[in-house]
């Protein structure tokens, strides 16, 4: 009970809303995310802390809001997912083995279906990872999932079954943090 109520009273320093977005983590999260066509709004954001430090500052955005994780993880639309990194602890290793952990959590035995898209998704964690990094995940319906690192293209993943992975990752049955699962959906 002390943990909760320690997370509780963590969380509500670190959030504070104003005009522009949510700013949480000391990170303002924008109101909106624009790739191409796509422009998603911010349904929730929240840490990502391991050991009382913050790791990231993750959002999810929709096209309208949703606090249903299964319905946001098999949805065929257009939807992303913000990593603003604020740990200079986060190395390409770390990441690598954190998202593969997280791909094993959410597609357990059917990992071998997705592996070379999950591989794919994975080499964009190979380059040095650093404080201040912004990864933007978008799923376009038809598409897949444009990955981006810093605004700039990193790669692109087809498929509605890697989008459901992926999502699953920090939404599904087994989240990478449940307080941050929560903070997504906007409970």
């Amino acid at each position: 009970m002390y943990k909760k109520i320690s997370v509780l009273v963590v969380s509500i320093l670190l959030m504070s809303f104003n005009i522009n977005g949510l700013k949480i983590g000391g990170i303002e999260m924008p109101d909106t995310i624009k790739k191409g066509d796509v422009v998603l709004k911010l349904n929730g954001a929240g840490v990502r802390d391991k050991y009382f430090m913050n790791l990231y500052v993750g959002g999810l955005y929709l096209q309208q809001k949703n606090n249903n994780a299964n319905a946001v993880i098999n949805a065929d639309e257009n939807m992303a997912m913000r990593l603003h990194i604020v740990s200079s602890l986060i190395t390409s290793e770390k990441m690598e083995d954190a998202t593969r952990e997280g791909f094993e959590n959410t597609v357990k035995e059917n990992a071998n279906n997705i592996q070379q898209k999950i591989d794919s998704f994975i080499d964009v964690f190979k380059e040095e990872i650093k404080d201040d990094d912004v990864f933007e995940m978008v799923y376009v319906s038809g598409k897949g999932v444009e990955v981006y690192k810093n605004n700039m293209l990193a790669s692109t993943i087809k498929g509605l079954d890697f989008k459901k992975a992926l999502f699953g990752i920090w939404l599904g049955d087994k989240p990478a943090q449940k307080s941050l699962k929560k903070d997504m959906l906007g409970n």
